[in-house]
């Protein structure tokens, strides 16, 4: 279940981190309380999380894969460039996070 949190935590981090290039700098009502909500919930689902996975994974996983959702939340929905460098780091971030989970001992497998 603790990965089910998880990824609740970085699916909601990454709509309000969406939803705060949309409230243009929070003059926008409907999308500021989104920012809210949304990151109100992911430091809530992150909080079930740690308590059965250690913090520097969890940290890792959660702002990791988030950096990648968000970077291509923007590419698709904003239309924001990803360069070559820009993807080859995501790419390194998601091979880091793998290795985390393959390789170890600090998580249960």
């Amino acid at each position: 279940m603790h990965y089910v949190f998880l990824f609740c935590a970085i699916v909601t981090e990454v709509i309000g981190t969406a939803a705060l290039q949309g409230s243009q700098q929070f003059t926008r009502t409907g999308p500021s309380v989104l920012v809210v909500a949304s990151y109100s919930a992911s430091f809530y689902f992150l909080s079930l999380t740690l308590k059965s996975l250690p913090l520097g994974l969890v940290y890792a996983t959660w702002s990791g894969l988030g950096i990648v959702l968000i970077g291509t939340v923007g590419w698709v929905v904003f239309g924001q460039k990803l360069d070559l460098p820009a993807l080859l780091g995501m790419g390194m971030i998601i091979c880091g996070v793998i290795i985390i989970y393959l390789f170890s001992s600090t998580i249960t497998h």
